[in-house]
C-alpha cells in the first residue's frame, strides 16, 4: 500500500532523511520509533507532501505522489494527524470533522455517524468547543478528523504526546479495531515503547535520519529497542 524508496529529505542545504526505505502492507500498522530530533516528523511531513524528496520515490497504492503536493495525496488517499493534533479550538468538535471532508462532503451524515460510532464521547461533544477538550480527546478529534477523508493510508505523528497512560491505553485498542474496520494502513511515530508494541505489525526504529533496527509482530526486542529510545 506505501512504499518508500532511498528517500532523502532536506531543510535548505541540510538533509536529515538519509535515503530511507521501507515497505507498509494492507490492513498493517507501521511504527517509526526514535529520540526527539531523529527524523520522525520530517519523514512523516516528507510522506504527505509537506516536505518535497531531494530523491527516492513514495509510492501509495501503486502509483507514485513523490512529486504531488499534499491536497492531491488526500485527494488520493492519504491522511495525516500532525504532531500536536493542530485541531482548530474555536470551532466546534463536529466543525472540526466537517474541515476533513473537501472531498467527501456528499457522504456527510454516513461519514458523521461512522466516526461517532467509533469515538461515541465526540458525539456526546459535537457541540462543544473544540478547545475545550482534554489531550486525549482532542486526539481522538484529529484521528477523526482525518478518516472522514476516507483514506486508504493514515499517517499519525506521536499520537500518545501529553496523554496519560489510560487514554494510551484506549487509544492502542482502538487503533487495532479501526485498521480492521476501515482496511488500513497506519504508519505511527512513536517513543512510548510498550504502546507501539501493542499496535505495530512492524517497527523501525530511525537514527539520524536512518533505520538502524527493524522487528515484527510478535518478535520485537523490546531491549534492544528501547536502547535506541534512551537518552
Amino acid at each position: 500500500m506505501l512504499t518508500v524508496k532511498n528517500l532523502h529529505v532536506a531543510y535548505g542545504q541540510s538533509e536529515t532523511i538519509h535515503g530511507i526505505s521501507f515497505d507498509a502492507q494492507e490492513s498493517e500498522i507501521v511504527a517509526i520509533m526514535g529520540r526527539n530530533g531523529m527524523g520522525k516528523t520530517t519523514l512523516m511531513k516528507a510522506l504527505i507532501g509537506n516536505l518535497g524528496a531531494a530523491s527516492g520515490t513514495i509510492e501509495a497504492d501503486n502509483q507514485d505522489v513523490t512529486a504531488m503536493p499534499a491536497f492531491e495525496r488526500v485527494k488520493n488517499g492519504i491522511a495525516y494527524v500532525p504532531q500536536g493534533r493542530q485541531i482548530f479550538p474555536v470551532l466546534t468538535v463536529e466543525e472540526n470533522i466537517l474541515t476533513g471532508m473537501e472531498y467527501t462532503y456528499r457522504k456527510k451524515m454516513k461519514l458523521l455517524s461512522d466516526v461517532y460510532s467509533i469515538f461515541p464521547v465526540l458525539s456526546e461533544m459535537r457541540k462543544r468547543k473544540g478547545g475545550d477538550l482534554s489531550g486525549g480527546q482532542q486526539q481522538q478529534l484529529a484521528i477523526a478528523r482525518a478518516l472522514v477523508a476516507e483514506p486508504k493510508i493514515l499517517i499519525l505523528d506521536e499520537p500518545t504526546e501529553g496523554i496519560q497512560p489510560s487514554i494510551i491505553k484506549e487509544m492502542a485498542k482502538m487503533l487495532n479495531e479501526i485498521k480492521i474496520m476501515k482496511n488500513l494502513t497506519i504508519i505511527v511515530t512513536e517513543q512510548v515503547l510498550w504502546f507501539t508494541v501493542g499496535i505495530a505489525d512492524r517497527m523501525y526504529v530511525i537514527e539520524s535520519g536512518k533505520i538502524v533496527h527493524e522487528d515484527v509482530r510478535g518478535s520485537i526486542d523490546e531491549k534492544k529497542v528501547a536502547s535506541y529510545l534512551s537518552v
